[in-house]
């Protein structure tokens, strides 16, 4: 299946707005300038509280920024809470690039959203930002009470390398749990187009042709990829399993998950394949691989768009209602 005319021209409006990463454009600070000129959408969605505040970083050398998304008028009703992880390659994008969809997510799954504004790569490289997406985690769960969210219902959500890192702070969370360690109880984890696995690239177009399919044309490109892993890896081991959590030697025990998936899309192999692993483990999966559409697609206006968001955003409001 091909992209449709409208999907096409989201992609060619899109590429003709992004960076060219790794071509033209090889600093980062270069590519976050030129998406911070690129025409943002208003605030189309009002909700009755929307704040920004800072969490304590891990090592108390830092605030971590995060932007709260509230539901209700009700400041005491205790709602469901999803920490959120925006994507951008690990290095670019930002909470405001992601505000219309979490006001979004938050009206329709009736639960809190927190936002966190990560450190990014290169200034930053792994595990510098996956330290700040678990230590909001961890920050949501132990002030439950102050934030008026049930640390009995807590999400973790995120998109592409957001999507890596709502994955590996289940992991985390998991691990540290078995091994006697205070950590946040997850109860379910949305992953839209993750990237689960940063495998070599011989052995990755072995296992995954969706890279080589989806290479050029559909927006997220190889070489956007090669420089994406050029800022956050700086040699990092990539089977390290919180760093591609598809090597983790067990998937037993997950929170419930949500898997979206798009054909056109370089990282989708991966993300089908991390479903698969998940249910095969156990875990409670809905998995939905999107025909026709292209990695990013579920923030764009698009009829797919909005059909897939509905079903997404009930599948979450399910899982936290129970």
């Amino acid at each position: 299946m091909t992209l449709d005319p409208h999907a096409r021209l989201i992609v060619e409006t899109l590429t003709a707005v992004f960076p060219d990463l790794g071509g033209t454009v090889t600093d980062a600070a270069e590519a976050r300038a030129i998406l911070a000129r690129a025409p943002q959408l208003p605030v189309l969605i009002e909700l009755p509280s929307v704040t920004d505040r800072t969490v304590p970083g891990a090592d108390a050398a830092h605030e971590i920024p995060v932007r709260v998304y509230r539901p209700t008028a009700d400041q005491y009703a205790a709602t469901p809470a999803i920490v959120f992880f925006h994507g951008g390659g690990f290095s670019i994008c930002t909470i405001e690039l992601y505000d219309n969809f979490c006001r979004d997510l938050a009206r329709s799954t009736a639960a809190t959203v927190i936002s966190v504004d990560y450190r990014l790569a290169p200034e930053t490289p792994y595990p510098g930002g996956l330290h700040d997406a678990y230590t909001v985690t961890s920050w949501v769960a132990d002030h439950a009470a102050d934030l008026a969210v049930d640390p009995d219902r807590l999400a973790v959500a995120g998109d592409s390398a957001g999507g890596n890192f709502a994955a590996v702070v289940a992991l985390m969370a998991r691990d540290r749990a078995e091994r006697g360690y205070p950590s946040p109880k997850i109860a379910f984890q949305l992953l839209v187009y993750p990237s689960v696995d940063f495998a070599d690239a011989v052995e990755s177009v072995t296992e995954f042709p969706s890279r080589t399919e989806n290479a050029e044309g559909y927006f997220l490109t190889a070489r956007h990829m090669e420089w994406f892993d050029a800022q956050y890896l700086q040699g990092a081991d990539r089977r390290d399993p919180y760093l591609s959590p598809l090597r983790a030697p067990d998937h037993r025990g997950l929170p419930p998950a949500c898997v979206v998936t798009a054909e056109h899309d370089p990282l989708r192999d991966e993300g089908d394949a991390y479903a698969a692993r998940l249910a095969a483990a156990g875990v409670p999966v809905v998995h939905l691989p999107v025909e026709g559409m292209f990695h990013g697609f579920l923030n764009m206006p698009h009829p797919t768009a909005d059909r897939v968001r509905a079903e997404v955003f009930a599948t979450v409001r399910a899982a936290l209602s129970r």
